[in-house]
């Protein structure tokens, strides 16, 4: 039994957007079949497994502890690829962490993970965004596909900084040969597979008080940390929707709103700590999405936190220094 650190790719295999994003990485690089790991195809190339399921993986919970039950590996990290669904059908490429922290904790959450709170994003988030847009920049991709990071959203629960890495938003462009290729290269020079260096990954040493922005407000996707997220020097952890900060007004001058938005915003800071060991965490709030109420006592919590709420220009300046 080996106790060697991995990164884990875990495949959906009844989903073609996830699947030809996998076979565009086994074709091009030369993987080893290894022992089934749960009675599933698996497979090894340097430091990095391959792992086949044979439906969805959204209500898969622990991917990471059951690989290293059976194999004795420690999953380090996980890289979803994945199809991604929209009412709009747009056609779109889009990354983002995962976790439910706005739900009850007896509720169960309808597209998977634990209710009341998210797993560690990864850190390669705003590394592989700034190389999303420089791939497709001046290619038919570009013309044909919206790109975006998603806040934080869906299961399943693991352990370790995860990353979704989606096609969308219909069967008509879910099998996208071209999207599935474009991000089958995001992921394999993001963890240095074809020999470069890979990008992307925390060291707690060399990264100390680099700033990690969590955002606050807004709907599905990301504009104020897709802005943030295109700047070097600047990392990005959870991104909370406005739905993800569910407040219920104070009945009473002087009590303090209800809702789950206290229990929300700490996982998410929380696990984002835990992503970025001794980064500088921040906070970045789209105003407009929130009653003046809502704000304030979004600004008080954080003080409680010791977490800074800057604006955007003052985010910029600190990834200047």
């Amino acid at each position: 039994m080996s106790s060697k650190d991995v990164t884990l790719i875990i495949v959906s295999g009844g989903d073609i957007a996830s699947t030809n994003q996998a076979d565009f990485l086994l074709q091009k690089f030369d993987w080893k079949v290894i022992a089934k790991v749960e009675g599933l195809d698996a497979y090894s190339y340097q430091e990095i497994r391959m792992w086949i399921h044979p439906g969805g993986v959204l209500f898969e919970d622990d991917l990471d502890l059951r690989w290293q039950k059976e194999t004795g590996e420690r999953v380090i990290e996980a890289i979803f690829p994945s199809r991604h669904s929209a009412k709009s059908g747009n056609p779109s490429l889009t990354l983002h962490p995962i976790g439910v922290p706005q739900l009850d904790y007896d509720a169960i959450p309808p597209y998977g993970g634990k209710s009341g709170d998210a797993p560690p994003p990864s850190p390669r988030l705003a590394s592989w965004w700034r190389n999303m847009l420089e791939s497709v920049s001046g290619t038919e991709i570009e013309s044909e596909f919206d790109l975006s990071l998603e806040v934080t959203h869906h299961g399943p629960w693991i352990s370790v900084p995860s990353i979704f890495v989606e096609v969308g938003s219909t069967d008509k462009t879910w099998g996208h040969k071209g999207a599935a290729e474009i991000l089958a290269d995001l992921i394999a020079k993001g963890l240095g597979m074809n020999g470069n260096n890979e990008y992307g990954k925390w060291d707690s040493e060399l990264n100390h008080g680099e700033t990690v922005v969590v955002t606050l407000g807004g709907g599905h996707y990301a504009p104020r940390a897709n802005k943030l997220g295109a700047v070097e020097g600047i990392w990005i952890g959870h991104m909370l929707a406005t739905y993800a900060l569910p407040f219920t007004a104070p009945e009473l001058d002087g009590e303090k709103p209800g809702g789950n938005w206290r229990n929300s915003l700490t996982s998410a800071i929380n696990s984002t700590k835990n992503a970025f060991p001794n980064g500088n965490i921040v906070c970045s709030m789209d105003k407009k999405a929130f009653k003046g109420w809502q704000r304030q006592a979004i600004r008080e919590y954080l003080q409680e936190l010791q977490i800074p709420l800057l604006n955007t220009k003052s985010i910029l300046e600190l990834a200047k220094k």
